[in-house]
């Protein structure tokens, strides 16, 4: 099989002065791409700024020989969106490939969570990749060519305790992706979702076992997004990814029954099982296809 390679594309990674941010720079960069790493530099909760995580990554690439420029824009605000993907267009001429991996995490159980913790976690996860993403399409659409991965993760697929802020943002990205994809396919815009589980600020407390947590390494996750970055990627999917193990994740739904307009809720309870039944589980490609099937026979 022949490499895969990024020579000639640019491409803007979020959060990328640490842990599986900077990952996936070093190796796009490491594959021909000019790399945009953009950070704050603020704590896992979000507090506060640094120049320093940013600009080290982009130190790192070009003592290698690589092409990288740092940045330190706040991608949660629509000003910092645009701020970043004009850089890397007045640095490059055009952006291929954006990586949303910004992102923050606080602890925080039902009922103590409050409003304002769950509004900053939507500002950076998804806030933060709607202004990336609203900055780039044009650009992507110009060109014909556009790559965009979201990043989601367990929490918000499948639960975790003291994380209802966090996953329902995380989730929400799975929802943008849905859309973007259908929106992008004409102009050859390819939007894809990685759900990565690796060793990194925001997972050491979590007390993974040590031996577990090493084999972790955020190295081991940069092949499933550069490969959705890449002239082959496949569109609207989502990939899990760690410690060597990727898999495609779907939603779907069951074949269901049809119980007419006058269900009743006793209908319901008496038809659980197959209501219920996933046997014969189907994906969908865009919610058309739903209200298709309420009314095919």
């Amino acid at each position: 099989m022949n490499e895969l390679s990024f020579e000639g594309r640019v491409a803007v990674i979020t959060g990328a002065g640490r842990g599986i941010g900077r990952a996936y720079a070093h190796l796009l960069a490491a594959r021909g791409a000019c790399v945009v790493v953009n950070d704050l530099g603020g704590s896992i909760e979000g507090d506060g700024a640094d120049t320093e995580p940013a600009s080290a990554v982009a130190a790192e690439i070009l003592a290698a020989g690589g092409t990288a420029i740092a940045d330190t824009n706040d991608v949660s605000t629509a000003v910092g969106g645009e701020a970043l993907i004009g850089g890397a267009i007045a640095a490059f001429g055009r952006v291929d490939a954006l990586i949303n991996n910004a992102g923050i995490v606080r602890w925080a159980g039902m009922p103590e969570v409050d409003e304002d913790n769950l509004v900053q976690h939507f500002a950076v996860h998804v806030g933060g990749s709607f202004n990336t993403t609203r900055a780039a399409w044009p650009h992507m659409v110009e060109q014909n060519y556009g790559r965009i991965v979201m990043t989601t993760s367990s929490s918000g697929l499948y639960g975790n305790f003291g994380q209802s802020n966090y996953g329902a943002a995380k989730l929400g990205l799975v929802g943008f992706m849905n859309t973007l994809k259908l929106e992008g396919a004409k102009n050859n815009i390819k939007v894809n979702t990685i759900a990565p589980v690796a060793a990194t600020r925001m997972t050491e407390n979590l007390g993974i076992p040590e031996e577990a947590f090493k084999r972790l390494k955020p190295e081991l996750v940069t092949p499933a997004v550069l490969y959705l970055c890449s002239d082959e990627a496949p569109t609207g999917t989502i990939i899990e990814a760690g410690a060597g193990y990727y898999a495609k994740v779907q939603v779907e739904e069951a074949k269901g029954v049809k119980l007419g307009e006058n269900a009743t809720v006793e209908d319901i309870a008496a038809n659980w099982s197959k209501i219920s039944d996933m046997s014969a589980a189907t994906p969908f490609n865009n919610g058309s296809e739903v209200t298709m099937k309420l009314f095919s026979p």
